[in-house]
């Protein structure tokens, strides 16, 4: 039967918090600064990975991202990624995982399939993955996540009721689409903090006291913290945290509550990029309705229509995407929420690493790249949102230490995801503290590849002449709105695997990464790509040589 759309309706697949709820909801789940943890003089931001090889002077890890989605029309590139990792299980200490750990709205119901099925041979139990239950997940090899934007979205009400119900359009969505768009949503980042975080706020005032003198035994920063145990207890104290391994420090952090758009200019070059906005979000509403439409004559049986199916389902995503940002970017207002406490967290600590002598390294991890060559996500308001709060948190940095760095960046290598490929990339001189970094996007390990953009490895910054170079905390660059600009490289992709081809030549290469760490100080990082392609409707082989980041 074929689905019949009203044009002027707009049809959205997800729904995003607002960052305020983000971080509420957090802090009630991990009983953020509740009385009981201060009084003990608990870090809920610390955790130490008790494996006995942390002080090991080398040392391996694997890194995933985007990879939630299940099996789809014969192949299952989530799985066949996590058999790339399966022969390096016992030479790796951890696994990073960069976000969107399940799609499409992080529902509870798709973390068996999309997460606990794919990656069985890293958890306990694994030869019975039906029989783990998410919220009970405890992993042989440690797997340390951060939430991506779909781990915190929801559904709006009307995807919920096609999802609930046995319709044509359910059938539409989940049979045709393929979605993976369960009816309970994330509940606002629930699922997520169920399945990974230390759960504090189910325990009574008894219990609790009785759980922190079980679990909160190890020691950072002078305060006691959470001992993470593998194959025992594998639990992170919060959405944001740092660990150390082999006197190498690495900070998870949660960039879902500093991305928010700054407000559009009230000037006329504002009005008018505000104006551009909304006819370009009800182009989209109209694309979306078309997408949805040719899907009702397709054969997901046929393999040429059902490698359409495949390209209209990224479309849609990509399209759904791009309007969360639009959207994003008219609601913005003086009040735009920016997650602060985070990020000076992430100043403090940054600065107390670099003060501690034998601290050799530092890796930071996050979901959205604030560097990036995939064809949807440089022009993205959130991608310069957050760009620009990692600036200013380095910057300041920067100013504290003076000349104690010796022209070393304040950072050795940065991990991401949410861009669907896998990529390095290098700043050259921005003007700002992020200079001269290494950059890896892992992105493309499980879900809707995407292109390059255009135009190329080459990124380029639209900076105002009579804006000074100095962030500030509040105000940020809105880049293509400001007459008068000076434009600049600032960045350079050293290697971009995603997405390539059209019709039969279409090639679609999943990846994750083995990063050896080496002795020294600075470290060396040996990067590993794992890489698996469907071509013609099966998996070829894809190698890509190691590369040295130093």
């Amino acid at each position: 039967m074929k689905l019949r759309i009203n044009h002027s309706f707009d049809f959205k697949l997800v729904s995003d918090p607002a960052i305020a709820d983000k971080v509420h909801k957090m802090a009630e789940r991990v009983r953020w600064h509740d009385p009981i943890l201060v009084e003990r003089k608990i870090d809920q931001t610390s955790v130490v990975l008790d494996d006995g090889q942390a002080e090991d002077s080398q040392f391996s890890f694997l890194v995933v991202g985007d990879s939630g989605s299940g099996s789809h029309r014969g192949h299952y590139p989530q799985r066949k990624v996590a058999e790339l990792m399966l022969p390096h299980h016992a030479d790796c200490r951890f696994m990073l995982h960069t976000g969107d750990v399940i799609y499409l709205v992080g529902s509870s119901e798709y973390y068996n399939e999309n997460f606990i099925e794919p990656y069985r041979e890293f958890l306990v139990g694994g030869d019975r993955p039906k029989d783990i239950s998410y919220d009970q997940m405890i992993f042989s090899l440690p797997i340390l996540p951060v939430l991506g934007n779909h781990d915190y979205y929801d559904l709006p009400l009307f995807s919920g009721l096609i999802s609930l119900l046995t319709t044509p359009a359910r059938f539409l969505l989940r049979s045709r689409l393929e979605l993976d768009v369960g009816w309970q949503g994330s509940k606002q980042g629930d699922a997520y903090a169920h399945a990974f975080l230390d759960y504090l706020k189910a325990l009574s005032p008894e219990k609790l006291v009785h759980h922190l003198d079980q679990h909160y035994t190890a020691s950072a920063n002078n305060a006691r913290c959470l001992r993470y145990q593998p194959s025992h207890f594998t639990r992170l104290p919060n959405r944001y945290y740092t660990f150390r391994y082999s006197n190498i420090d690495f900070f998870a952090l949660d960039s879902n509550t500093f991305n928010a758009p700054s407000p559009l200019p009230t000037t006329s070059q504002g009005k008018a990029y505000r104006k551009q906005l909304e006819e370009r979000c009800e182009l989209l509403k109209h694309e979306k309705v078309q997408i949805l439409e040719k899907t009702a004559n397709l054969n997901a049986n046929n393999p040429e229509e059902s490698d359409q199916l495949d390209d209209l389902r990224v479309k849609l995503s990509q399209i759904d995407e791009v309007q969360v940002d639009i959207i994003k970017q008219l609601v913005s207002n003086e009040n735009v929420m920016v997650d602060w406490e985070q990020l000076d967290w992430l100043k403090e600590r940054l600065i107390a690493s670099w003060q501690t002598a034998d601290v050799r390294g530092r890796v930071l991890y996050f979901h959205h790249p604030p560097y990036v060559t995939e064809a949807t996500k440089w022009q993205q308001a959130q991608t310069l949102a957050v760009r620009h709060r990692l600036r200013y948190v380095l910057d300041e940095v920067a100013k504290e230490m003076g000349d104690f760095a010796q022209g070393r960046p304040l950072v050795n290598l940065v991990l991401t995801g949410h861009a669907h490929c896998l990529e390095h990339l290098k700043t050259l001189d921005t003007g700002h503290a992020d200079s001269n970094i290494n950059w890896i996007i892992c992105g493309g390990s499980g879900y809707s590849l995407r292109r390059q953009r255009p135009e190329g490895s080459e990124l380029r910054e639209s900076f105002n002449q009579s804006f000074n170079r100095e962030m500030s905390r509040d105000n940020q660059l809105l880049e293509g709105i400001d007459s008068d600009q000076d434009d600049r490289l600032v960045a350079s992709s050293q290697l971009f695997i995603g997405r390539s081809g059209h019709g039969t030549q279409k090639r679609r290469p999943y990846s994750s990464l083995r990063i050896d760490v080496k002795a020294g100080n600075p470290p060396k990082f040996v990067v590993h790509p794992l890489v698996a392609e469907w071509h013609q409707h099966q998996w070829q082989e894809h190698e890509v040589k190691p590369f040295i980041i130093e």
